[in-house]
């Protein structure tokens, strides 16, 4: 079996989605997961409304989402199960953990289909179970 080697475009798109999510997603750095973003960025939670569903649109209203994530699931941290890219788009499964207020730890499963435009994440839709 030959391994392939991405393209260009495909690398970088890799390249930023794991910053984004094994670097500052992990450090709670709002700034860092912010500075991976396009100014006009869209984050999109398709969920039902109980698990917080809704549509953050420009650097303000995913930032304000961004520093609100703590308050609902402290100490989150995550991990991705799977990855791939092709060109600017990139598919992500990951699970989320974060403690729970009476001791353990909860757990979430979801996907991200992310679109990359000048080396950051313009488009993020987050998909998580019903």
């Amino acid at each position: 079996m030959t391994a392939t080697v991405p393209d260009a475009a495909t690398a970088a798109t890799l390249a930023v989605v794991r910053r984004f999510n094994e670097e500052s997603f992990q450090r709670h750095d709002v700034d860092a997961l912010m500075a991976d973003m396009t100014d006009d960025c869209l984050f999109e939670l398709v969920a039902p409304a109980e698990k917080g569903g809704g549509r953050w649109e420009g650097q303000a209203a995913v930032r304000a989402f961004w520093e609100s994530l703590e308050s609902a699931f402290p100490g989150y941290a995550s991990a991705i199960d799977d990855l791939f890219a092709c060109g600017d788009r990139c598919a992500c499964r990951w699970t989320l953990r974060w403690d729970l207020p009476g001791g353990g730890r909860g757990s979430l499963r979801g996907v991200d289909v992310l679109t990359i435009r000048d080396g950051k994440i313009a488009v993020k839709l987050t998909y998580l179970p019903t």
